[in-house]
Order: structure tokens, then sequence, then C-alpha cells
């Protein structure tokens, strides 16, 4: 491209006047609109809220992602199977799943150690998507904070206190669905 090409059409730059210079304009619209506001209500706009005191609502609590839980069945214990595919699923590789021969009949596998890294949690939803047996599930709690990373990584124990403490306010989803098994879950 040349700069005498007769399909360039050149623009000077304006002069901008004394308000322009001063951002006179910019700075009256930036101050009437914190006068505006100065004297509503903190949660008067419909915005605002004053966490923790005030809670916000979601509108639909089952389809939000927040805090991971391991699901129980009816005889309380851990739903998992421990056929990693919510790990082979993860995009953020943040589940790890140390499986074991199953003191059950029901089942072969159970998960011997569970953990899921909340820091490298990308809640995506892929974990529950891949669980053949609803053994994982995603819960509306979002309010997860911890003084350390160690307090963030959730082991199988914390994940079914999760469990224990949403089960009331969630049900599991998938209640009226049987129960798979691990013969269920295998891929051939």
């Amino acid at each position: 491209m040349k700069s005498d090409d007769p399909n360039i059409q050149w623009v000077k730059e304006p002069q901008l006047g004394l308000t322009g210079r001063l951002y006179l304009t910019p700075v009256i619209d930036g101050l009437t609109t914190t006068l505006k506001h100065l004297f509503k209500t903190a949660s008067g706009d419909g915005f605002t809220r004053q966490f923790p005191e005030e809670r916000p609502e979601f509108g639909n609590p089952l389809i939000y992602r927040g805090v991971h839980r391991l699901n129980k069945d009816q005889q309380g214990r851990v739903k998992c199977v421990a056929c990693f595919m919510c790990a082979t699923a993860c995009p953020a590789h943040c589940i790890d799943i140390i499986g074991a021969e199953s003191p059950w009949e029901d089942r072969e596998k159970y998960p011997q150690s569970f953990v899921i890294d909340e820091l490298r949690c990308i809640f995506c939803g892929m974990c529950e998507e891949a669980c053949p047996v609803d053994a994982i599930e995603l819960t509306s709690l979002f309010d997860l904070t911890g003084a350390s990373r160690e307090e963030m990584i959730f082991d199988k124990e914390k994940l079914l206190s999760v469990f224990d403490a949403t089960v009331e306010q969630e049900p599991m989803r998938t209640a009226g669905r049987k129960p798979l098994t691990q013969a269920d879950a295998s891929p051939h």
C-alpha cells in the first residue's frame, strides 16, 4: 500500500477545544452519576448485596455449579465405583482417585482416596456429566473460602460431609433413577 494511493482517505485529527482539553464534560458526567447514587440505600438499586448478611438468590439453584459433593447410596456408602471417568473427563486435572477392591458384594471397586483440588477446578461440570453412577455432583454452595491451599483440597471425607450438609436442601438430582453397578460403568 502506497501513501499516494487514491483509495486511501487521510483523516486529520480534530483539534480539541478548551473543554475537551480540560476533560470537563467527562468529569461533570462522573460527578453527576456519583451524586445521583450517593443518597440511595445500599440494596435499593437491586444490584448491591450486603454479603454475607444478604444472601444472593439464584434463579434455579439446581443448575448452579458450586462446591462438589460425593453422593451416598441408600446404605450410607459412597456411590463412587472408582471408574476414573470423572478424573479422565476433567479438563483441569484436579481430581485424583485411588481405587481399591470393594468390601461390598455389589461392586468391584470403591475409592480408597478421592481428592479434588477446588483451586484448580474450573467448575465446568464435566465430572458430573461423565460419572455413570451419579456419584459426584456440584452443589449450589458458592461461598467457598479457605485460609490456605490445603484447606481447599477436598478429600473423600470432606466431600461426603458436603453431601451430609446439602442433601436436605438439594436432594440428589438422580434420586428417581436406578443405581448403576460397576458392570454398568465398564466400557465393554
